[in-house]
């Protein structure tokens, strides 16, 4: 039935069968209680929608980073140490706890609550930019890019170790390629971890499909030992760059659950530089760039953030450029 629905009501499958649930369709008169049920020619459909309810999450005037805003939706540059969404660890405190003071009646609602619309996430550690939908039809709009991975999405990662096409080790790697220009391809199925819930792990015969994409942009150390790469990704996984790029065996600088602390060779840098490596307190990774389409406008939207300052430091530590 959902299919039926007028394009621009944005009423998802999800919404629509709660609606159904809740009593607020009618066929030809009669309350609708299949959500499975069909509807044919000359039918005549109502539904109820109620204003948008209250959502039970409290606001908490967070200062935010905004990038961009308008009535749809907001871009943020998200801080590392800031959860997302609120969970049994962290009720309070979170972005959506944030959004909901900063917009306050502007938020429309989505899915029947006057709430932000989470349409992707980034880790707590890891900084950087993410949009959410302040409507129902930008919430729609949004999810349909990032379900088609039309969304451009890319990140940049201080990791160990330079990845390289000429690298033996990690042609061997399996479900690791490389693609002209010296870029590293990792496709692989991801699911969470059999013992350790927090973390996930790489399969080749389950899980959800994940690919990543990512390309050395500078290396540092003498040798060289350690990378700045851009990733991106082709689809959005829980972990997706943090675990792929342990699995090509270049964890990521600061990752407690994937990266781990590496002992680099003495004449690499240092010891100054090589404590403040061992010293970085999380998973050297920022969301730099975030493209899309206006899920209202149509019109096209690009953003870019700067590194924090944390990962700049450290990246002048290791370019020389310290003082």
């Amino acid at each position: 039935m959902a299919r039926d629905v007028p394009e621009g009501e944005n009423l998802s499958r999800t919404r629509l069968g709660k609606l159904i649930e809740q009593g607020a369709v009618k066929v030809n008169g009669a309350v609708l209680r299949d959500p499975r049920a069909k509807v044919v020619m000359d039918d005549h459909v109502e539904i109820e929608v109620e204003e948008a309810q209250e959502s039970h999450i409290l606001p908490e005037a967070i200062p935010l980073d905004v990038v961009f805003e308008d009535q749809d939706l907001i871009m943020i540059n998200k801080p590392a140490g800031m959860v997302v969404h609120p969970a049994p660890g962290s009720p309070s405190g979170t972005l959506v706890n944030a959004l909901l003071a900063h917009c306050g009646d502007d938020l429309s609602g989505v899915g029947g609550m006057k709430r932000p619309g989470i349409v992707h996430r980034i880790d707590k550690e890891t900084s950087g930019l993410l949009v959410v939908a302040k409507t129902d039809a930008a919430h729609h709009g949004l999810a349909a890019q990032f379900e088609k991975h039309t969304v451009e999405r890319y990140y940049q990662a201080l990791v160990y170790g330079v990845p390289d096409a000429n690298d033996p080790r990690l042609r061997g790697v399996k479900g690791a390629s490389f693609e002209a220009g010296n870029i590293l391809k990792l496709t692989t199925g991801l699911a969470r971890h059999k013992t350790d819930r927090q973390r996930q792990a790489v399969l080749f015969n389950a899980g959800r499909h994940a690919v990543t994409r990512a390309r050395t942009v500078a290396r540092f150390g003498t040798p060289p030992v350690l990378a700045l790469m851009e990733c991106w990704l082709e689809t959005g996984r829980t972990h997706q760059i943090r675990v792929h790029m342990t699995h090509a065996g270049h964890g990521l600088i600061g990752d407690p659950t994937y990266g781990g602390k590496r002992k680099l060779p003495k004449s690499a840098f240092l010891e100054p530089v090589q404590e403040q490596i061992r010293a970085f307190p999380r998973q050297a990774l920022h969301a730099a760039i975030l493209g899309f389409e206006h899920p209202v406008t149509g019109e096209t939207l690009r953003f870019e953030a700067a590194l924090p300052t944390d990962m700049q430091t450290l990246l002048d530590a290791l370019s020389g450029r310290a003082t």
